[in-house]
C-alpha cells in the first residue's frame, strides 16, 4: 500500500455543493432580464397553448383607473391576482388572466381640464368629440405605463389584448346593457337629492365619496306652532342642524312616537338673541337640559306632549315672509330615523337635501296632500351651489345676487351666514355653535359635496321585474349564493344592498359612455329596437363619440326624427362601465367564461365594483357575475398610519423594486394578513429581505447538492427513516399548500414553507445529511436516498413557491433544468399516498424532542468554548421516559445529533445534567469525543488509520476514497 498522507486535497474528494446560483440575488438587476425573457418567448401564449384542453379558471380583473403611476395598493392587488391565477394554472387549470382598465370618467376629464386651464383654454369652446379624443389619448398613455409597471411586478397576463372600457366594442356593449335596463322598464328619470360636487359639476355615487372630519356651523331653529292644542299655539318646535343653508328647503319636521317630548317654558335668559322669558318650546325630554344650557336659559317643564298631538301640529316656516316666500305650513311627520341621542329630538326635513328627508317626505305624501299640503319638492340650489328662485330672499331676488353654498374651489360660501342672519332678524334662532364631524367629500377633488335635488337617471331597486323579483331581491339572493373571503364581506355587501336607494346612473360630464336614450318632456323613454340597434351598430364602428357627432339625433331616430324625442346628453356613471365589464370580457372572449370564478379587490369595492357588477348582472341576467368575492385591506405605514405624501410615509412599489426587487415586495404580500389592513415600511421590508435571504440560501444549497445527482432512485421501502420522514412532511405540506391556494390563504402557505425550509431543512434534515451527502461513497444507499429526497423537495418547494416568487423560482428552476422553458409551465408534483406515515412522524416528533435537549446542551458547551464544533462532542443522554427511549432505539443517534459519538442510557440523569422543562425524562451530560479526527469528514473515530492507504481518515472515508479511486475520480 502507498502512503498518501498529505498528498490528497480531501476537500476535492467531497461532494460539496456546486452551483452558479448566486448567494446574492441581485433582484433589481436580474428580474428585468426575466421579464424580457418571458416577453421574447411569449410565456403567456405558451401557457395558453399548454392549458388549452384544461378546464377554465377565471379571475376577472377589476379595472384600475388609467390616470397615473401605480401605487402600493395596485401592487398588492395585482400580486394577489397573479398568485391566484398562477396557482390554479399549476394545478390543472387553464387560468387565463386578462388585465383591464377603467378609461372613462371624471379623473381623466379633470386632468384634461387642468391642462386647458394652464393654457388659458376654455373647455366649453372645444368641440366635445375633440375634448373626448384628448381624454382617450391621456388614458391610452397611462395604460401603457401601468402595463409595464404590472409586468415588472412579475404579473403574467394578456397585456397585448387587455380589455378597455373605451374600446369601441366595450362602449357598444356598455350602451347595450343600459338599453336592456331601459327596455325592461328599470330605467327612469326622477328628481331626488343626490350627492353633488359643486367643484366638479356632477352627481356622485356613494362609491365616489370619502369622509373627512370638518368643522361646521350648527344651529337650533325655532318653528312657530300655527295649528295645535290651545296651549301649544304660539309655542315653538325646535330643530337642530349642521347645514344651516338647507333651511330654505325645509318642508317638514320629523318626530318619533317612541321618544318622550315635553312642553317647556323659558323662565330666564342670558343671550344676545334667541328665546326670552315666557316663550314655550317643545323638546325631547332627554335633550332639553343640554339644549337650554347651550342657549343659556332657565326653564320649567309644563307637561308631556303626546304623539297624537304631534301628528296634528302644523308649524310656520321660520323664514315666513322673507322674499315673499315660505308661507306654506310645515307639518310634523313621524320618522323611524328620529332618535333622542343628539339634537332636539326633532329632525329638520328638507327633501331637496337629504335621502332620509326625501324618503320620509315621499312616504307621507298622500296623507299630506289629503291635508291640503303641497308636496312638490323644490330645487333651492343649482349646479354651481347658488340659491335659485326656489329659495326666496337668498336667490336671484337677493340684493347683490344669490348667496352661494360653496364656491368652485370647494370653499364655504356665504349661504350659512345669510340664513343665520335672517333667522336672527326674525327671532327664530334658538342657539348656534360649531361642531367637528365627518362630512362627505369627493374622493377625486377631495372637496366637500352637498346633497342637492336634481333630475337624474335612475334604476329602480324595488320595481317588480315580471317574475316576482326586484333588483334588490335578486341581488340579495345572489349575495347569499356567493362565497366571500373573508366571510364578513358577505354581511357588509348585504347590508349595503338592503339599505341602498335607487341606483343613480347619470353624470353631467363629457368623457364616458352616454345615456343613449331618447325621452319626451315627461321623461318617458323611447322604446324602439330599431333605434337601439342603430345606436349600438354605430358605437361598435365609431365608438360612443357617435352619440355626440353632428346629426346624431336624426341619424339614430331615422323616420321618427320629427317626433318630439329629446336626446339625453348625460353620461353614465363609470361604475356602470366597470359593472358591465363581465359582458364584453367574460361573455364575449372565447378564452374566458361567464360567470367568473373569482373577483378580487380592496374592501372599499363592496360599495364599488363588487356592488355595481352585482346590480348590473342581476338586473340583466338575474345572478351575480362571480362565484367568489375576495377582498383585501389597505396598506398603512409601519406604525399603522394612513400613507400620505404630506406625512412623508408613503412606500411606492417603484422604490421597493429599485432597491430590493419585486420578489421582496411579493414576499411581503404573501406573508401579510392581506384580508385586513397591512403595514409596510423599512423595518418590515428588512424582515422580508432577511426571510428571503434564508429561503434563497436553502434553495442554493439544494441546487449545489443536486449538481451531484445522477437521478438514481431507491425503493420507498428501502429508504432510511429520515428520508421517509421528509417525504411524509412533503405529503403534509402538499395538502397545506393546495388547501391554502384554494382558500386564498397565502400567509398560511408562506409561513409553512418558510418554517419548513428554515427549521426542518436547513437546521435539521440538511444539517444531518450533509455528512452522508458530502462524504459517503458513490454507491452509498443513504447518499442516494438523500439525493432522491432533496430532488423531491426541490421540485415541490420550487413549484409551490413559483406563484409567489416567480423570478427567484424561475432562476432556480433553469439552474437545475437548463433545457426547461420555464418553471411556470410546470404543474405541482403529485404526492404518492404511501408517503404519508403518521406513525413514523409521531416517532420522530419524540426523536426530535430528545435531540433538542442534546442540541441545547451542546450550545452551552460552544458558548463556553469547551467545544468548537458539535463533532467534538460525545454526550451521554439519560432517557427515563420509556416512549422517548423506544423512539431513539436502533437509530444512529450520534448522526441525528451531529456528534462523533453518543451514549444513550436509561439511567436517571444526575442533577448536573442539562434538561428542558418541556421534555420530561431526558437529561444530557456533555463530554468530549475521543479517538482521532478524520482529516476528510472531521469526525472523531477510533478507526482513523485502520486503512494503510488512507491513514489519516476513518474507515468509512477510506472506503469512499477507494471507490472514487476506482472510478478515476480521486485527484492526484
Amino acid at each position: 500500500m502507498t502512503d498518501t498522507t498529505g498528498k490528497i486535497d480531501y476537500s476535492k474528494t467531497l461532494y460539496l455543493p456546486q452551483t452558479e446560483f448566486p448567494m446574492r440575488a441581485g433582484l433589481p438587476q436580474r428580474e428585468p432580464e426575466f421579464v424580457a425573457r418571458w416577453e421574447k418567448m411569449d410565456l403567456y401564449k405558451k401557457l395558453r397553448e399548454e392549458a388549452k384542453d384544461r378546464p377554465l379558471y377565471i379571475l376577472h380583473d377589476g379595472p384600475p383607473y388609467a390616470n397615473g403611476n401605480i401605487h402600493i395598493g395596485h401592487a398588492l392587488n395585482k400580486v394577489l391576482k397573479d398568485v391566484i391565477t398562477r396557482s390554479f394554472q399549476m394545478r390543472g387549470y387553464n387560468s387565463n388572466y386578462v388585465p383591464g382598465w377603467d378609461c372613462h370618467g371624471l379623473p381623466i376629464e379633470w386632468k384634461i381640464e387642468e391642462q386647458y386651464r394652464a393654457k388659458g383654454k376654455n373647455k366649453d369652446e372645444v368641440p366635445i368629440n375633440e375634448f373626448r379624443k384628448e381624454c382617450r389619448e391621456f388614458a391610452a398613455h397611462w395604460i401603457k405605463v401601468q402595463s409595464g409597471e404590472f409586468k415588472r411586478l412579475g404579473v403574467t397576463g394578456d397585456f397585448d389584448n387587455p380589455y378597455l372600457t373605451m374600446d369601441f366594442h366595450a362602449e357598444s356593449r356598455i350602451a347595450g346593457e343600459l338599453l336592456k335596463f331601459a327596455m325592461s322598464g328599470q330605467l327612469y328619470r326622477g328628481s331626488k337629492p343626490v350627492m353633488w360636487s359643486v367643484v366638479e359639476r356632477t352627481a356622485l355615487a356613494e362609491a365616489e365619496v370619502e369622509y373627512q372630519d370638518v368643522e361646521s356651523d350648527m344651529i337650533w331653529v325655532k318653528f312657530p306652532v300655527a295649528t295645535g292644542s290651545d296651549d301649544l299655539n304660539g309655542a315653538f318646535v325646535v330643530i337642530w342642524t349642521t347645514t344651516p343653508w338647507t333651511i330654505p328647503g325645509n318642508r317638514a319636521i320629523a318626530y318619533s312616537p317612541r321618544v318622550s317630548y315635553g312642553l317647556y317654558e323659558v323662565t330666564a335668559a342670558e343671550n344676545d338673541f334667541g328665546p326670552q322669558p315666557g316663550e314655550k318650546l317643545i323638546f325631547a325630554d332627554a335633550l332639553a337640559e343640554g339644549s337650554f344650557a347651550k342657549a343659556k336659559l332657565e326653564y320649567d317643564r309644563l307637561r308631556d306632549v303626546s304623539a297624537d298631538e304631534m301628528a296634528s301640529i302644523l308649524c310656520a316656516h321660520p323664514l315666513n315672509g322673507l322674499g315673499g316666500g315660505y308661507e306654506f305650513p310645515v307639518p310634523l311627520i313621524p320618522g323611524d330615523h328620529v332618535t333622542d341621542d343628539a339634537g332636539t329630538g326633532f329632525v329638520h326635513t328638507a327633501p331637496s337635501h337629504g335621502r332620509e328627508d326625501f324618503d320620509v317626505w315621499t312616504d307621507h305624501a298622500r296623507e299630506l296632500e289629503a291635508r291640503g299640503i303641497d308636496t312638490a319638492i323644490p330645487f333651492p340650489v343649482d349646479d354651481a351651489g347658488f340659491y335659485t328662485k326656489d329659495a326666496p330672499g337668498f336667490g336671484p331676488d337677493r340684493e347683490g345676487g344669490p348667496a352661494r353654498v360653496m364656491d368652485d374651489n370647494g370653499k364655504k360660501g356665504d349661504a350659512n351666514k345669510a340664513v343665520m342672519d335672517a333667522l336672527i332678524e326674525r327671532g327664530m334662532l334658538f342657539a348656534r355653535g360649531r361642531m367637528k364631524h365627518s362630512y362627505p367629500h369627493s374622493w377625486r377633488s377631495k372637496k366637500p359635496v352637498i346633497y342637492r335635488n336634481t333630475p337624474q337617471w335612475f334604476v329602480y331597486m324595488d320595481k317588480e321585474l315580471g317574475d316576482g323579483t326586484t333588483l334588490r331581491s335578486r341581488s340579495l339572493k345572489a349575495i347569499d349564493e356567493t362565497r366571500f373571503v373573508p366571510a364578513a364581506g358577505q354581511t357588509r355587501l348585504r347590508a349595503m344592498i338592503e339599505d341602498r336607494p335607487d341606483w343613480v346612473l347619470s353624470r353631467q360630464r363629457a368623457w364616458g359612455v352616454p345615456i343613449c336614450v331618447f325621452a319626451d318632456a315627461d321623461g318617458k323613454i323611447l322604446q324602439d329596437e330599431a333605434v337601439n340597434q342603430r345606436i349600438l351598430d354605430a358605437f361598435e364602428l365609431e365608438g360612443a363619440d357617435a352619440w355626440f357627432a353632428e346629426g346624431a339625433r336624426e341619424r339614430f331616430l331615422g323616420s321618427r326624427a320629427n317626433e318630439p324625442w329629446q336626446q339625453v346628453r348625460d353620461i353614465l356613471d363609470v361604475w356602470f362601465d366597470s359593472g358591465s365589464t363581465h359582458t364584453f370580457t367574460l361573455e364575449d372572449r372565447p378564452d374566458m367564461k361567464w360567470p367568473a370564478d373569482v373577483y378580487l379587490e380592496g374592501s372599499d369595492q363592496h360599495r364599488g365594483w363588487f356592488h355595481s357588477s352585482l346590480l348590473e348582472s342581476c338586473g340583466t341576467r338575474g345572478r351575480a357575475p362571480y362565484d367568489t368575492v375576495v377582498t383585501h385591506g389597505f396598506t398603512m405605514d409601519e406604525h399603522g398610519k394612513k400613507m400620505s405624501k404630506s406625512l412623508g410615509n408613503t412606500v411606492t412599489p417603484q422604490e421597493v423594486i429599485k432597491d430590493s426587487g419585486a420578489d421582496i415586495l411579493r414576499l411581503w404580500v404573501m406573508t401579510t394578513d392581506y384580508w385586513e389592513d397591512q403595514r409596510l415600511g423599512k423595518s418590515i421590508l428588512q424582515t422580508n429581505i432577511d426571510a428571503y435571504r434564508k429561503l434563497r440560501n436553502t434553495i442554493r444549497w439544494m441546487l449545489g447538492t443536486l449538481a451531484h445527482d445522477d437521478g438514481e432512485t431507491v425503493a420507498h421501502a428501502d429508504l432510511p427513516e429520515l428520508e421517509r420522514l421528509m417525504l411524509h412532511r412533503l405529503a403534509e405540506l402538499d395538502e397545506i399548500v393546495r388547501a391554502g391556494y384554494d382558500a386564498f390563504d397565502f400567509k398560511r402557505i408562506a409561513r409553512a414553507l418558510i418554517d419548513f425550509m428554515n427549521v426542518e431543512l436547513s437546521a435539521f434534515y440538511f444539517d444531518i445529511r450533509k455528512d452522508a451527502l458530502y462524504c459517503d461513497a458513490p454507491s452509498s444507499i443513504k447518499r442516494k436516498a438523500a439525493l432522491q429526497t432533496v430532488r423531491a423537495i426541490f421540485d415541490r418547494v420550487t413549484t409551490w413557491l413559483a406563484p409567489m416568487l416567480p423570478f427567484t423560482t424561475e432562476e432556480a428552476w433553469l439552474d437545475r433544468y437548463p433545457q426547461a422553458l420555464s418553471v411556470h409551465l410546470e404543474q405541482f408534483r403529485e404526492t404518492p399516498a404511501k408517503w404519508r406515515d403518521e406513525e413514523l412522524a409521531e416517532k420522530w416528533r419524540k426523536v426530535r424532542s430528545v435531540r433538542r435537549v442534546v442540541t441545547g446542551a451542546l450550545e452551552l458547551e460552544r458558548a463556553d468554548k469547551r467545544i468548537g464544533s458539535s463533532l467534538e462532542a460525545a454526550p451521554v443522554v439519560h432517557i427515563t421516559d420509556p416512549s422517548l427511549a423506544e423512539a431513539v432505539k436502533g437509530l444512529d443517534f450520534a448522526e441525528i445529533c451531529i456528534t462523533s459519538d453518543i451514549n444513550v442510557t436509561d439511567e436517571p440523569a444526575p442533577e448536573s445534567a442539562f434538561t428542558l422543562d418541556d421534555v420530561k425524562g431526558v437529561g444530557v451530560i456533555p463530554a468530549r469525543a475521543t479517538g482521532e479526527k478524520c482529516a476528510r469528514s472531521w469526525r472523531y473515530t477510533h478507526d482513523v488509520g485502520s486503512d494503510l492507504e488512507f491513514p489519516d481518515v476513518s474507515a468509512r472515508d477510506a472506503a469512499a476514497l477507494r471507490e472514487l479511486k476506482a472510478l478515476g475520480r480521486l485527484p492526484a
